[in-house]
């Protein structure tokens, strides 16, 4: 194969993160991102190494014999949003199912695996979107959706999502209506002009209550934005709008962020449940987009816990600190550590309003932040960002020896790094599962038991 030649080949193994093995006629081998095993696509060639290929998919010339899904998302194959869409669920869970098995496998040894969970609804089941200002051609009308599949600049106004319901579809298509008919221009990336950048969008599942955060560049105090409010609260949608907010972001980088914020109604929050607890969830808040699939992963946690009674647990990477308060009621005491300060000011938040007396929240990095603790944890929770843990505070966790870890991971990869890690020093992977959180794309939850050798060994229970 040549570097910027077009091939042929049929897909086949899957790897993670959505990287398929594509043959050719001629037995050559190339990692194609997107295809999906079964199919026959065209591509070319981006990188070649060694003898090794690298190609990005130009065109699927013939369907996997999987690909039999009725009532495919209109958007499927154009946005970027969604992969697996025109496989059925149960076909889904196998992809991610294999991909999963295969990194556990060759990185943990010998453990149980209790397989994939699903998840609770597979259509409408996110509780947060982010829709992107801009067009869909050059010169085009103003749109607001989802960026192109393989497209950086180009965005798809997903007006019929599967993944959210129809009130998100309300609140975007009303937008970008509102914004086109005032010929507002959105911010453009290269030449950094412009006004409109972001929207925005969370819904609290179970309570009903939706907040709408419109992000533009400073030249949007200008605007006509009360107006805007006022009409989105007239729209008829299944759930209520209880805060509508207006964000700055004069940055360069295209991220969702705010200098500052305007409140043009109600609050700067929403509440969602999880179980019988209540959170309050702000714009930037770290909570899972799936919150039947996160009560479906909380409760695998719980249960790799067993009954921490006279335990004190630390819930390491913590975020709003869901994990910590659905815990909170079997454990003596709860330490979360979290970097995000807003994330740290939202756990206290709910632990008030939900009556927990034994949680504690602290701000700062991990590996920093374990050194002023003074006492030793029974048992350790962690749930890292997608890169994972970071070396200098895997060690110190280590340190502490605790009986059992319990591993949440977003990125089998990272997972598998430290696993690595983990089994040089003592700790084996006992137990593990994945729940799938993310349906319709590569996206998977893994959650693993690691218990430490030396532990078992002394007969050390819980």
């Amino acid at each position: 194969m040549k570097k910027g030649q077009i091939y042929e080949g049929r897909a086949g193994e899957i790897r993670f993160p959505n990287r398929t093995i594509v043959t050719t006629a001629e037995g050559e081998e190339c990692i194609v991102p997107n295809a999906l095993p079964g199919q026959r696509v065209e591509f070319r060639v981006t990188k070649s190494h060694n003898g090794r290929y690298e190609g990005i998919l130009l065109q699927v010339l013939e369907k996997s014999e999987a690909e039999t899904a009725k009532n495919v998302c209109p958007h499927f194959g154009v946005c970027g949003g969604c992969l697996y869409q025109s496989v059925p669920y149960i076909q889904q869970l196998r992809f991610k199912e294999y991909q999963i098995r295969s990194l556990l496998d060759k990185a943990a040894g010998e453990y149980k695996w209790e397989g994939i969970k699903s998840s609770p609804r597979v259509n409408a089941y996110r509780n947060k979107m982010e829709y992107s200002f801009g067009n869909e051609e050059k010169d085009g009308p103003l749109t607001l959706g989802l960026h192109k599949r393989g497209g950086f600049y180009d965005i798809i106004p997903v007006s019929d999502c599967r993944i959210t319901d129809h009130d998100f579809s309300q609140i975007l298509t009303y937008t970008m209506q509102y914004f086109r008919n005032l010929n507002v221009p959105f911010y453009h990336k290269m030449k950094h002009e412009g006004i409109l950048r972001h929207l925005l969008v969370r819904k609290g599942l179970k309570t009903g209550e939706i907040m709408v955060a419109l992000v533009t560049t400073s030249e949007g105090v200008n605007l006509p934005l009360q107006e805007y409010a006022d009409f989105l609260r007239s729209l008829r949608m299944q759930g209520e709008i209880v805060s509508i907010l207006h964000m700055i972001n004069d940055g360069l980088s295209d991220v969702v962020t705010a200098e500052r914020t305007e409140i043009l109604y109600g609050r700067d929050y929403i509440y969602e449940e999880l179980f019988d607890l209540r959170f309050k969830v702000t714009p930037f808040s770290f909570f899972q987009t799936n919150t039947f699939g996160a009560e479906v992963l909380y409760d695998t946690v719980r249960g790799y816990l067993g009954t921490p009674r006279d335990k004190e647990v630390y819930d390491l990477y913590s975020g709003t600190g869901t994990i910590a308060q659905v815990l909170a009621p079997a454990a003596t005491k709860i330490i979360g550590v979290e970097i995000v300060p807003e994330a740290v000011e939202a756990a206290r938040e709910n632990t008030k309003l939900n009556g927990l007396a034994n949680c504690e929240f602290l701000c700062g990095d991990v590996s920093k932040v374990i050194d002023d603790l003074d006492e030793k944890p029974d048992l350790i929770v962690l749930d890292p960002p997608r890169e994972g843990i970071s070396p200098k505070a895997l060690e110190k966790i280590i340190r502490f020896g605790v009986p059992r870890i319990v591993y949440i991971s977003c990125k089998p990869t990272s997972l598998v790094r430290d696993l690595e890690i983990l089994r040089a020093r003592g700790y084996e992977l006992e137990r593990a599962c994945s729940v799938d959180m993310f349906v319709g794309t590569y996206n998977i939850e893994t959650c693993c038991l690691l218990v430490k050798k030396d532990a078992e060994e002394r007969g050390e229970t819980l």
